[in-house]
């Protein structure tokens, strides 16, 4: 038998009693423990009383108790059964492992990819042995005036030395001059050319010959420093943790925190939202798949209750999305002039949003043909255009919309280059300045609000003084991260995290630097996505962003 027969015995010895046990009713015929609602007080019946004293209730329990212990550990019932809990806890800790495997090998895939196109940059191109010809030629004729200055014609040996060594006294410019000098823009530092310059008159060169040996080497060390950014690699962020959303069927078009930071939007060129949390803790009530029909180019949560997502087509179509009723409240459409909505942006204090609407639309890699703008300020409780920003006559499309910390000063970039800047109380347009030879893909508002940050689609990025209009505070060429065939894939975009200290870029490669906008250290680059980097954001509080991607993945990454 499966449990032990003598503890069965003695268990059904406290039970016989109460089985057996026969007291007949008068009235309805009943016997046993069926007559017991039918006595007064059984408890003092001599029968029953038995039955109600501690010692046989305790005599009971235990042998009960001892009955389930042998059938259990008779048939062999699992001592310890998961719940739900561990049963998820394990799952994401594999998923975890996986991530980490898979970043791993990525990283050791780049690294070899690395050591490949090193090995290529050995033998000199074309331009490098015009370059090194036009440097000989150089030191030719410095070599006559040897004689006179021999700190001098040491100096120029220094750059009649192969390539590569020149690649190392580049490198050392721009590690240590990282904030004053060419590291990203390929521009001599003043230092430099001072030297140049001096040496240039030591060897007693003519005027035309002192102009064209300056050149060459300004030449040769700017295309060496682009070189030595083109092979430099950031170093990765450290990860504290990291968690990757992978709900979404088709490339990743935009995502966004919430005002809170507690929930996530993301968006798909499939036409589908998506909000969900990256936080265990956090309820996923607001969790929701949105189907919007159509493209989406834009996304913004309303500021003051983090309760209503904005949601901007390219179909003219703009919606708005109550994250706690699970609806839509308001779908409005722009007019058909102006079909593509290519960004919107909520006030922070007022009830307000302005959406920035073009009148045709071929793709972020032809932001310049665009076609006009249009810029409409809507009321969030009437859900009704309010006015018309003035933008004169014929404008070229608003790529992107930033305000400030008030809501007084609405800042908005157009694909001709300039930034307009616009008082809202008034409704008219302040300011204006030309930023970029290209559109400009991206701009939000500096830590302070002293300066603004703007993207271009050539890849440079530039902060703005406010207060002296026109002046240049800051300044990255990330050319290398996004180029030009990106933006087929994707829009260029930035994000300044909370303390306005680190800038990060969309890239349109698998992954995206994030700039040190103060202080000389060169910066970070994130964990590789198995696709294009589409879309970025920080937190508004935290160290923590989100990337989304070509490989239909949103990660969130926590640095330490």
């Amino acid at each position: 038998m499966p449990y032990n027969l003598q503890s069965m015995r003695k268990w059904w010895s406290f039970f016989r009693p109460m089985a057996v046990i026969s007291c007949k009713n008068v009235k309805t015929g009943h016997h046993g423990l069926v007559a017991i609602p039918y006595i007064k007080n059984p408890s003092l019946d001599p029968q029953f009383r038995v039955y109600f004293s501690k010692e046989w209730f305790d005599a009971l329990h235990l042998s009960f108790r001892n009955f389930l212990s042998e059938v259990f550990n008779g048939t062999h019932i699992l001592k310890v059964i998961s719940t739900e809990k561990n049963t998820v806890k394990y799952l994401k800790d594999g998923i975890k492992q996986l991530n980490n495997k898979l970043s791993q090998l990525q990283a050791l895939l780049e690294t070899k990819e690395a050591e490949i196109l090193y090995l290529q940059s050995l033998a000199p191109s074309d331009r490098e042995a015009s370059i090194l010809k036009e440097i000989n030629s150089i030191s030719d004729l410095s070599s006559e005036a040897s004689s006179k200055d021999d700190g001098v014609s040491s100096r120029v040996k220094d750059f009649r030395e192969p390539v590569n060594d020149s690649l190392h006294i580049g490198e050392k410019i721009t590690t240590t001059n990282c904030g004053e000098s060419s590291s990203s823009t390929g521009v001599l530092d003043k230092s430099t050319v001072a030297k140049s310059s001096s040496m240039g008159g030591s060897v007693g060169q003519s005027p035309s010959e002192h102009e064209k040996s300056s050149n060459v080497l300004q030449m040769a060390h700017t295309e060496n420093s682009i070189d030595v950014l083109g092979e430099e690699e950031f170093p990765e962020v450290k990860v504290d943790f990291q968690e990757t959303f992978l709900g979404h069927t088709s490339r990743i078009s935009r995502c966004r925190f919430s005002a809170s930071g507690m929930n996530i939007a993301s968006a798909s060129v499939d036409g589908t939202v998506r909000i969900w949390t990256y936080d265990s803790s956090t309820p996923t009530s607001r969790n929701a798949t949105i189907y919007c029909g159509a493209e989406i180019m834009s996304l913004d949560w309303e500021c003051r209750s983090d309760r209503l997502l904005l949601i901007g087509t390219a179909d003219g179509g703009i919606k708005a999305w109550n994250v706690d009723a699970k609806r839509v409240v308001c779908d409005l459409s722009t007019t058909t002039g102006f079909p593509s909505v290519l960004d919107l942006k909520c006030s922070p204090v007022e009830p307000i949003f302005v959406s920035a609407a073009a009148s045709r639309w071929n793709g972020f890699h032809k932001l310049d043909k665009a076609g006009f703008a249009s810029l409409t300020v809507w009321n969030m409780k009437t859900w009704k255009a309010m006015t018309v920003l003035p933008l004169g006559e014929d404008p070229p499309a608003i790529t992107s919309l930033c305000f400030n910390h008030n809501g007084k000063i609405l800042a908005a970039s157009a694909a001709d280059g300039m930034i307009h800047m616009f008082d809202m109380s008034a409704g008219l347009q302040i300011t204006g300045w030309p930023a970029h030879d290209t559109a400009v893909s991206s701009l939000l508002f500096g830590p302070d609000e002293t300066s603004i940050f703007s993207l271009g689609s050539d890849g440079k990025i530039f902060e703005w003084s406010l207060q002296n209009q026109g002046r240049v505070l800051w300044s990255r060429d990330c050319t290398r991260y996004c180029f030009p065939d990106s933006l087929k894939i994707c829009r260029h975009e930035i994000a300044l995290d909370s303390n306005g200290k680190r800038l990060l870029v969309t890239s349109g490669s698998v992954r995206s630097p994030i700039y040190q906008v103060q202080g000389h250290t060169l910066g970070l680059r994130t964990l590789p996505h198995s696709g294009a980097i589409t879309s970025v954001d920080w937190h508004p509080t935290l160290p923590i962003f989100i990337t989304g991607s070509a490989d239909h993945s949103v990660r969130v990454t926590s640095i330490i």
